[in-house]
């Protein structure tokens, strides 16, 4: 949970226009502290976020809330969905980078490839060997 100055510095934007986009009612308070300090999550966090590229893309305050309300209508089973179509679209990019380097990795001396693979954090070499596996491409590792 972040108080007011905390959250501040982490969305890079100043409490006041925290206490805006609250009276707004963009966002809102997790809960009150022992203290009566206003306490947020990391949703809020993400809401922010959201809102600040929502304003680089020019949306206007009204219409940043209409968005944002109906964001908070998706039921959890929508939002599941969202995501996966989301990850989808995502793989379907990276599948697309890994077939452009192809060309490149089978140009790749056995030693400069061993070489470039020892490189990867155990993660990054996960991620492509998943995504070989799935492109049927997993002799490459």
């Amino acid at each position: 949970m972040y108080r007011i100055g905390e959250l501040a510095k982490r969305a890079n934007i100043s409490p006041r226009t925290i206490d805006y986009y609250t009276s707004l009612g963009l966002i809102e308070a997790a809960r009150r502290s022992d203290k009566n300090y206003r306490l947020y999550n990391d949703e809020t966090l993400m809401r922010l976020k959201r809102i600040e590229q929502m304003k680089t893309d020019k949306f206007s305050l009204d219409e940043i809330k209409r968005t944002l309300h109906d964001w908070d209508r998706v039921t959890p089973e929508e939002q599941v969905s969202q995501k996966l179509s989301e990850l989808q679209q995502q793989l379907a990019k990276l599948e697309k980078e890994v077939k452009e380097l192809e060309p490149v990795i089978d140009q790749l001396k056995p030693r400069q490839a061993n070489r470039m693979y020892t490189r990867l954090l155990p993660q990054t070499a996960a991620c492509i060997e998943a995504l070989m596996l799935i492109m049927n491409k997993s002799n490459l590792m």
